[in-house]
This record gives structure tokens, C-alpha cells and sequence, in this order.
């Protein structure tokens, strides 16, 4: 058995390199800068530990079990299982974009061989692998679906930056293209997946069950989100209100804040594309994202009142941000949604500074055109916004960057009593 990983990133890496303690694997990706980082021991996504990717890594040429990255499709086409993990994301419109799944499948599809398993991890609405990728794998290879060469889905559950859920401890849901092939998917992901598996039905029942899950998170941040926004009119501290009614054991201890991200972001908008497809609209998952996209621009407004009721002057006022990363002690910038805040705060005049200790400068500046900083300013601020509750910023000096009249408003809520704001 040998098997071949398609895309490096925050789930296909750590995947490769669990698979790698028991089979021969091959990580393949077009990043070439990222493959050589990787096959030098170092992971900069922060998923995989240098120690714990070195203990896998292998040469080139050696068939024994372990891991070796390449961005060549040659060293991937002795492979009898091919495991699909690129993004899924949206456009500008939130319509899904398929682009990296077609690509992936063409590439798969030129190797593929007679007896092959093409088994697909990226989140999608129900029907995009047997519908959308089955299709380009059979033109490609030019080989029969079912017939010459088998699919099956497993939705990938990586939570970036956590290293307590890491892979093997999440139980994972399978599913195979026939009963047989599902029961092969199963064994497969059985022998490494610690936590245990759950084998799906159909492959539809097992993307429809992962698109739900951050959709359903989505819908219930989008609620808290909306009292927060009713308990700061009503002058309520929306943290009392939750922690009082937390102690009902059947109460759900969601909390308020910027919804970003590369899932529960943009998994919603998948399955309303589809649903939208089928003739029907789906009022309440539509309605959680308009309410959770909205939150960077308010939390912005809030911002701006108090610093106007505190008698700073708004334009041209300095003010530090302080992370940018989509949620805490992760370098991921995939969807965050600070950026929302940052460009509502900069329509009002307000000069931004981005301090994130985490983040990769370079890659900010890329994806979204923001300059940012990994060490902490010297200069002082009108106001301070905490965006993302990055382990540093309990221990910052936050008092050391603050004018004598400033704003510390916090996102986050971690920080207690002592701000001037909050969700």
C-alpha cells in the first residue's frame, strides 16, 4: 500500500505524517518553497512539530514506510490511494470556488491506474465529489468510475492550532463510493485514527454531515453575536448574562466574537449554494452569516463611539491592533475577519498598526495588503483593540502602550473587568 497526499497545507500535513507511522507515503504539493521547508523538518503552519515531522521524514528513493514531500507528479503515480486535502473557499460573491478540487482531480486523473482509491477530504456540499471530481478523474484517465477506479469521502476536522484535538484524536467519519470500498476507506483511516471512525452510508452522507457541523457552530455564534449586540444598548455585560445562564446544564456555551477562518466562515455558503440549486433558500443560515459578517464593521463602530465619547480625536487618531491571525496562538490568516475591523476603522481616519507575534508578515501583506509587525511598538496609541487572544497579550504591558486617554476595547473578552469595551 502506498499513498499519496494531494496538498501540504493545515489538514494535509498533518494527515501525511500520521499515515507515514504505518505506510509508505508520498505528500505531494505545487508550493514548491513549502516542500523544501518540509522535507528540511520544518513546518511553518505550526501544525506539525519539527520533532515529530523529522521522525517520519524519508528519502527520495526508499520504499520503507514514512514520508517524502515532492512537488513532481512522477513520484506519486505508484500510489494505490490518493488522498485529496486542498481548500475550498468562496469568491468575492461567497459563491464556492471548485478551482483547487478540478485542478487536483486533473492532476490525480493523469496518474490514475486501474484498482485505485481517490478519497477526498475537502469540505463541499453533498454530491461535489461523485457529481463535480468523479467526472474529471473518469475524462482525465479515461477509466470507468466504479469499474476501473473507486472514491471515497472523509471530511477533514483539523482545528488549527489546537494540540490537544490534533488528528488522530478526532474521530473521523468515512465513506466509499460502494459498501465495499467503504469498509476499505474505514479500514484505512481505523488503523491510524486513535479516536475511531464512523463509515457513512453514502459519500453525499458524509459531506452533508461535515458541511452541518461549522454551519451549525455558525448559526449559534450569529445568536450570541446578536444578544451582544442587545446587551450593550440595554448596558448589560453580555460575559455576566452568559455565564449566569451557562449554569443550566443544557445550555450551550457559545460566545460572541469575529467569525473567520477557513471553515465555519465559508461552509455555510456551500450548502445554501446547493440548497439555492435545488429551488429552496435557506433563510436561517443565510441570515447567521449576514449577522456575523457584519461583526467587524461593529465592532469598529463600537470603537469609534467610546473613543468619541472619551474626547479623542477620531481622524487621524493612532490606534494598535493588536493580532490579525483568525483565532488565538495559530499563525493561520485564512479568512480572518480583523480585517474587516481594520478597514472599517480606516474609512473613519484612524491610523493602524498590526502587532501579531504569530503571523507571517509576507503572507499578510500577499493576501490582504496590510503591513504588519512581530515585535511589540515602542510608541504609544489612542486606543488598543484586542483582536485575537494570542498567549502574549496576558502578559503584554498593555498600560506601556496606552496614552493617558485611550481606549482598550476587547474582543475577546479575556481581560477582564478593566476596558473600556467589549463584545
Amino acid at each position: 500500500m502506498k499513498i499519496g497526499v494531494i496538498g501540504l497545507g493545515y489538514v494535509g500535513l498533518p494527515l501525511a505524517r500520521l499515515f507515514a507511522t504505518k505506510y509508505d507515503v508520498v505528500g505531494f504539493d505545487i508550493n514548491a518553497k513549502r516542500v523544501a521547508e518540509l522535507n528540511s523538518g520544518l513546518d511553518a503552519t505550526l501544525e506539525v512539530s519539527a520533532t515529530l515531522l523529522q521522525s517520519v521524514l524519508k528519502n527520495e528513493n526508499s520504499s520503507e514506510i514514512g514520508l517524502y514531500c515532492s512537488t513532481s507528479i512522477d513520484d506519486i503515480k505508484d500510489c494505490n490511494y490518493y488522498v485529496v486535502t486542498v481548500p475550498t473557499p468562496v469568491d468575492k460573491n461567497n459563491k464556492p470556488d471548485l478551482t483547487p478540487l478540478y485542478k487536483s482531480s486533473e492532476t490525480v486523473g493523469k496518474i490514475l491506474k486501474k484498482g485505485d482509491i481517490v478519497i477526498y477530504e475537502s469540505t463541499v456540499y453533498p454530491g461535489v465529489t461523485e457529481e463535480e471530481c468523479v467526472p474529471v478523474l473518469e475524462r482525465v484517465s479515461g477509466l470507468k468510475f466504479n469499474v476501473d477506479f473507486f472514491a471515497g469521502y472523509s471530511p477533514e476536522r483539523i482545528n488549527p492550532g489546537d494540540k490537544e484535538h490534533t488528528v488522530e484524536k478526532i474521530l473521523k467519519v468515512t465513506s466509499g463510493s460502494t459498501p465495499e470500498i467503504g469498509i476499505k476507506v474505514n479500514e484505512l483511516y481505523k488503523s491510524v485514527i486513535t479516536a475511531g471512525t464512523h463509515l457513512a452510508p453514502t459519500i453525499k452522507v458524509a459531506e452533508a454531515a461535515k458541511v452541518i457541523e461549522n454551519s451549525q457552530r455558525d448559526i449559534n455564534i450569529a445568536f450570541v453575536n446578536e444578544l451582544s449586540k442587545i446587551f450593550n444598548i440595554l448596558n448589560i455585560d453580555t460575559q455576566d448574562v452568559l455565564e449566569a445562564a451557562g449554569t443550566k446544564w443544557n445550555f450551550l456555551p457559545f460566545k460572541p466574537g469575529l467569525v473567520g477562518g477557513h471553515c465555519i466562515g465559508v461552509d455555510p455558503y456551500y450548502l445554501a449554494q446547493k440548497a439555492q440549486e435545488m429551488g429552496y433558500h435557506p433563510e436561517i443560515i443565510l441570515a447567521g452569516r449576514r449577522l456575523n459578517d457584519s461583526m467587524g464593521e461593529y465592532v469598529a463602530s463600537q470603537v469609534v463611539k467610546l473613543m468619541i465619547k472619551k474626547g479623542i480625536s477620531i481622524n487621524g487618531a493612532h490606534l494598535l491592533m493588536l493580532g490579525i491571525a483568525f483565532k488565538e496562538n495559530c499563525p493561520d490568516v485564512r479568512n480572518t475577519k480583523i480585517v474587516d475591523v481594520i478597514a472599517a476603522l480606516k474609512e473613519y481616519g484612524i491610523e493602524v498598526t498590526i502587532y501579531d507575534p504569530w503571523i507571517n508578515p509576507e503572507e499578510v501583506l500577499h493576501e490582504y495588503g496590510l503591513e504588519t509587525t512581530t515585535k511589540l511598538p515602542s510608541q504609544t496609541f489612542d486606543a488598543l483593540v484586542l483582536g485575537v487572544a494570542h498567549k502574549e497579550f496576558l502578559t503584554t504591558d498593555l498600560k506601556s502602550l496606552q496614552k493617558q486617554n485611550c481606549v482598550l476595547y476587547d474582543v475577546k473578552g479575556i481581560l477582564g473587568s478593566h476596558v473600556d469595551g467589549k463584545l
